[in-house]
Order: structure tokens, then sequence, then C-alpha cells
């Protein structure tokens, strides 16, 4: 399966605050809030929602293509990309502008305070999916993650035109689309990717209940951070995959997006959604388990021991054989 992952590329500054932040807010005070948080630690990472999922699909075996722009500063990251799997020719490099910035403080309970800066992601909008898709020889899907607005809504619009399946993944965009450009993103999706929280805001956004939302998309996967996954479709269907545990979690930033790495993997193997789930759960927490999005090491015995374990043999071994030779 061709796959092409459109979102953002950035670099990731993130902090760990040794308290809560539910313990420094005070409720009347929160139409003036001035807060302010003295970390522990700062890792900088290489990240971006789009950049994340193609890592994981790379060394997962696949040569995902990823359309995105990035800065001036983008070779070493580039070909760090290239080496793990990702198809780099597309990215779109800025001749002014540096990588966009994503800058997240994480507290003890794993919440997340994070700003992020575009950049240049401003300039997504110039890339063209037809023109990269006729070049290529054609995308099976195309993965439309949170990006520049505009460069969101010409990606899905193309992929509707071409007539590739989408995969919507709005994500922290969500915040900053309105409703007709929400609306636009889901309508006909043939997949839709949100965290809980995400799934209320774009219920909200769309003026949609989760009825009307899957009646215009194929399947709706609703991430649920320890609670797992849940698999929802216009059938009435809901199928619920719990998250592999962990009690070594080190920060939550990439989770999702590794999420979405081994389930699209999954799904190219023609696995069946269930199968393709349980390997993106076991991705995840490997992922959680690591300091930066894109740091951790992907071993198949790992994995396979963390799908066996959980979800049992059977699992296990009819993942197995697609994840021969990777690492």
């Amino acid at each position: 399966m061709r796959i092409a992952v459109t979102g953002s590329i950035a670099t990731d500054h993130l902090m760990v605050f040794p308290g809560s932040f539910t313990e420094q807010v005070i409720t009347d005070k929160v139409d003036a809030m001035s807060l302010s948080f003295l970390v522990d630690r700062l890792d900088v990472h290489q990240g971006g929602v789009g950049a994340n999922i193609a890592f994981g699909l790379g060394r997962l075996g696949l040569r995902p293509f990823l359309l995105g722009a990035a800065g001036v500063d983008f070779a070493e990251y580039g070909s760090r990309l290239f080496q793990a799997g990702v198809e780099t020719t597309f990215v779109r490099v800025s001749e002014t502008l540096h990588t966009a910035r994503f800058v997240c403080t994480t507290d003890q309970d794993q919440n997340q305070i994070a700003t992020f800066y575009a950049g240049a992601m401003a300039e997504a909008s110039s890339i063209d999916l037809a023109e990269v898709h006729h070049e290529v020889g054609g995308f099976d899907l195309a993965l439309v993650g949170a990006d520049a607005p505009e460069a969101m809504l010409r990606h899905t619009a193309a992929a509707q035109a071409l007539g590739i399946p989408v995969a919507a993944d709005p994500s922290q965009q969500l915040a900053r689309l309105d409703a007709e450009q929400t609306r636009r993103l889901v309508e006909g999706a043939h997949l839709l990717f949100t965290n809980e929280y995400e799934s209320a805001l774009l219920r909200e956004r769309t003026g949609w209940d989760e009825g009307e939302v899957l009646e215009r998309v194929g399947t709706w996967i609703v991430t649920r951070a320890a609670e797992g996954v849940s698999i929802l479709t216009a059938k009435g269907t809901r199928q619920d995959i719990p998250a592999v545990p962990t009690d070594a979690a080190v920060d939550p930033t990439g989770v999702g997006d590794a999420l979405r790495a081994g389930f699209l993997a999954g799904l190219s193997w023609q696995l069946p959604y269930e199968r393709a789930t349980q390997l993106g759960c076991a991705l995840a927490t490997v992922v959680l388990e690591s300091a930066g999005t894109q740091e951790y090491k992907l071993l198949p015995a790992d994995l396979l021991s963390r799908i066996d374990r959980v979800y049992g043999r059977a699992a296990a071994r009819e993942i197995e054989p697609w994840l021969e030779g990777t690492a």
C-alpha cells in the first residue's frame, strides 16, 4: 500500500513539571490566569504529527511519502527520516523560515500544556497532492494530519477528487478550524481518528452528533489513553480494544501518532481492524516509555511479546510474519 502522510514537521521542546497543573489553578481567577512552572527537565527532539506517523510507518517496513513543509534547518532531520524509511523527496523546504516548534510541558499526572509555532508549516498549502500522486504512480491512502488549515483542506479535496481514500486526523487543529472547515475535512473520510476530547470538540464544531458523524465516515477510531481504543462504524458496531499497560510511562507526546502508524501498517498488511489496532496500541506504549516521539527502539520480539501478553497468542501469531525484518 502506498501511503501519503500529510501533516506537520516540527521540533519538539519537551519539559517535565514535577507537580500537578490542577493544584496551581485558582478556579475563581481563571479569567485572569498567569501561570509559571519551574520544570526539572528539557528535552529537544524531532517531531510533528506528519513526521511522527511517517517515521513509525517507516520503522515498520513501509515506505510512506511525507508531504509537509519544513524549514531551512531541515537537512539533518530529513536525512534521519530517510534513513528510517520515509520518502522525503516531496517535503517542501522553506527558503526563509525555520521548521515549526512544539513546546510542551507535562505534569506528574501526564496532563500537558502545549504551544505550537507554525514557522515553515505556513507554506504547506503550496504542496500539490495531486501532482505528487501522478508522479509516484498513485496513492492508496492519504492521511490528512494536523497542518496549516489551508493545506489540510486542499489535500482533502485533492484526494477526494482523485478517489484516494482519506484518513482524517485533524487532532490539535480542531481548535483552529471553524464549523464549515471541520465538516469538509470529515465528510466522506474512509477513516476518522480522534482522541476522546477531540471527539467532543469535533461534535461541537460540526454540530453533528455521533450518529451523524458516523453517517459521513467509514470508521471512527477514538483513542482513550489508558482505556484503549474504540472502533465505531455507521452500522452501529463498536469494538473496544484495551491499551497495552505499562508501569514505565515517560512522556505521552507522540503516543497517538504511534498508534496511527501501527494501525495504518496493519491496514496495509490487510489485517482486520482489531489486529491493526492491537499493533498500534503496542507501538503506542513503546513510545509512551520513551522520551521523544522518534527516539524509541522498535524490536519485533518486544512488540510481539506485548501483543501476546495483552491480546493472546493468536493475535501475536497473526501479526508476527509482518514484523519479520523490521527494526
